[in-house]
């Protein structure tokens, strides 16, 4: 390393700031990576490593035709992605691109301010995919390279070192700092503030409104938050009781559960939601999904409280927002543990959906029905004898809980229940309902979150997309809609204790984990805490939260209009703060100095150019020697300016007239010479 830094310190300075540079436009798209097209990704890497090459080895850039052919190239391959050079994705691919091209064409000044400029605006389109306190850290740390270089680029002289143009940028900084909180808490804000209304966010995993057999699965290993939750009083239910419901699933086609149209669930009914004991209330932090459902513990009787949104139920219990959730939302919520929903008795045909099953599939499943039916202890019996049977096979007939069960075919009910007889929480859920169903008993698959994971630094329960969960629901005469999760009976722990399928650490986690088996939770927990506070009061501070402001400062009903005075207000008030400032900055100067140094600036246009150490009595016989007479009042002017400041006081003598006033009224009147040396 301390060769590399002698290595690096004896560069020229162009390689040296060339270098610093690249180093900068690395960081900026570093967190593009994985968004980026791959070629896009390699040719900006190639281009820069080639043109830090290029720099070291003081070599000619490439010419115009190497350029040209490198934009065009680049030009067809984005179009070829993403079939538009439109558009947020396409956008983002030619601003990286066209940044890293840019610097095969860095010769001047000029240059170097558009790259500056241009890695500026790629810089803000990181937060077009996150706006996480990791990515926010690691664009402040650009916006200071960025900042560094600018500074760099305006001290031509010599050969200044970085660490000089660092400290000026972090003073820059932290001067625009207070404009820059005062936009944050007062500039209007309207959603979404990043992205566009097209934004298909294709990379978000997380529940969706279909259900392949084994695509939960997949989830099971996505570490990635889901939702946090703070429960008021930090009295949260019992862990089995955590049940976060997402889309509710009813059509099935043997291999893909998907949810009822309205028409076919019934929108003109009610959900019929009957509770009991007391409610539990909470908010809900939920993470960009690009889905319209709001999750809510069940069941929850009122709608969620979701600022911007308009929330809508559904007899199936689930809440859905106007528009799909594309920014970190939060809102409240109330929920019932114990409750029933549903109709009480079968009535116009409103369940028969909840039967259906595609025609000649699953045979041996139900045979097994059959069978059941015909079971002498069973005979006649209830819904829930039915259940219980089933879940009773469940526990003594072998089956295992696993993430690999293996490819399932066509009939996944019946290679679940008599070969395979090992699945995740989705094939056990499935089954079920096929054999339900084959029993004549209404079903359905509800998909959602179950449990989560309290942080105890801040209290906040985190569920995570590795929480995702399906379970079923059975209809019965007299009671309604009932949960019955069979994945209970396969494995409890799944339940109870929470106990989850997780991917082996990485070899750092693991190594640290090694040493101390709780540093690595407790190290999470912290970092995930602190992205809390990041998510609470940066990323969703909305325009109720500015609204609310302005209220804790006295007005009664503000409004976007008295947020807009607020900030013009603070703006001119920083702003003659700022002139007072610059002022007060002046008046700390020596005036004498100043007075000099307009005296010296008046000569220079006169073609009379004087260093700036030149003291006054030098400066009024160079004016004699160059521009003789005319020069006459110049010459006593500038020594009765040396006489002021060096002279003694003579005593009994006035000195008005060589007062430093004095001088600088004389300064304004006097006739300077014009470039016309004496010859």
């Amino acid at each position: 390393m301390k060769q590399l830094m002698q290595r690096l310190s004896a560069l020229p300075r162009d390689a040296r700031d060339t270098l610093f540079l690249l180093a900068v436009i690395s960081l900026i798209v570093l967190p593009q990576a994985e968004h980026l097209p791959w070629w896009c990704t390699a040719i900006t890497a190639l281009v820069l490593l080639w043109r830090g090459t290029l720099a070291v080895q003081a070599q000619p850039l490439p010419g115009k035709w190497w350029r040209i052919g490198l934009l065009a190239l680049t030009l067809a391959a984005t179009y070829a992605t993403h079939r538009t050079l439109l558009g947020r994705d396409a956008g983002v691919t030619l601003v990286v691109i066209l940044l890293a091209l840019k610097t095969l064409e860095l010769r001047a000044r000029r240059d170097a301010f558009v790259i500056f400029f241009l890695g500026f605006f790629a810089m803000l389109t990181n937060f077009f995919y996150s706006q996480s306190l990791l990515t926010a850290c690691t664009m402040l740390l650009a916006l200071l390279g960025l900042l560094t270089a600018l500074v760099n680029a305006h001290m031509p002289v010599g050969r200044p070192p970085l660490m000089q143009a660092a400290r000026t940028a972090g003073w820059m900084a932290l001067a625009g700092a207070p404009i820059m909180l005062a936009l944050f808490l007062l500039f209007p804000r309207f959603a979404p503030l990043w992205g566009t209304p097209s934004d298909a966010m294709t990379g978000r995993s997380g529940l969706s409104n279909s259900m392949r057999v084994g695509t939960i699965a997949e989830l099971a290993l996505d570490d990635r938050i889901a939702a946090r939750v703070k429960f008021d009083g930090n009295r949260a239910p019992p862990q089995n009781q955590l049940y976060f419901r997402g889309p509710v699933l009813a059509q099935f086609d043997g291999r893909e559960w998907t949810a009822l149209p309205s028409w076919a669930r019934g929108a003109q009914w009610s959900a019929n939601l009957r509770v009991s004991g007391e409610p539990v209330r909470y908010e809900v932090t939920l993470e960009p999904s690009n889905r319209p459902w709001l999750l809510t513990l069940d069941a929850a009787q009122r709608a969620p409280e979701a600022a911007g949104f308009e929330v809508t139920g559904t007899p199936d219990l689930q809440w859905f927002a106007n528009r799909p959730v594309n920014d970190l939302v939060r809102y409240r919520a109330e929920s019932y543990t114990q409750f029933q929903s549903g109709p009480l008795k079968r009535a116009g045909g409103q369940l028969q959906a909840y039967l259906a099953l595609p025609p000649d599939t699953n045979p041996r499943t139900a045979a097994l029905a059959a069978e059941m039916r015909n079971d002498p202890a069973l005979n006649q019996a209830t819904t829930p004898a039915f259940v219980q049977a089933a879940l009773q096979r469940l526990r003594t007939g072998g089956y295992t809980y696993t993430l690999e069960p293996g490819v399932y075919g066509d009939d996944t009910a019946d290679e679940f229940w008599f070969d395979r007889k090992e699945g995740f929480c989705e094939h056990i859920a499935s089954a079920f309902v096929v054999l339900m169903r084959n029993l004549q008993i209404p079903a359905r698959i509800v998909t959602g979150y179950q449990g989560g994971e309290l942080n105890v630094v801040d209290n906040y329960w985190v569920v995570r997309q590795s929480d995702a969960h399906a379970w079923a629901e059975v209809w019965q005469e007299g009671v309604g809609w009932m949960r019955v999760d069979p994945t209970g009976s396969v494995a409890p722990g799944r339940i109870g204790q929470f106990q989850r399928l997780v991917q082996q650490p990485g070899l750092f986690a693991g190594a640290i984990g090694a040493m101390s088996p709780t540093l690595a939770q407790n190290i999470r927990a912290a970092w995930e805490a602190v992205n809390n506070r990041w998510n609470q009061w940066v990323l969703n501070y909305t325009q109720s939260r500015q609204l609310n402001l302005l209220k804790n400062i006295g007005f009664s009903a503000p409004s976007l209009e008295d947020l807009a005075y607020v900030l013009l207000y603070l703006l001119v008030g920083a702003s003659l703060a700022g002139a007072a400032w610059t002022l007060w900055e002046r008046s700390r100067h020596d005036p004498w100095l100043r007075l000099l140094g307009q005296a010296r600036t008046r000569l220079a246009k006169a073609g009379l150019r004087l260093p700036e150490t030149t003291p006054p009595r030098q400066m009024a016989q160079a004016a004699d020697a160059r521009f003789g007479p005319t020069a006459q009042a110049v010459r006593e002017w500038l020594l009765r300016l040396e006489a002021q400041r060096y002279a003694k006081a003579t005593p009994g003598t006035s000195e008005a007239s060589d007062s430093l006033a004095a001088l600088r009224r004389e300064f304004r009147r006097l006739h300077w010479p014009t470039a016309n040396p004496r010859g």
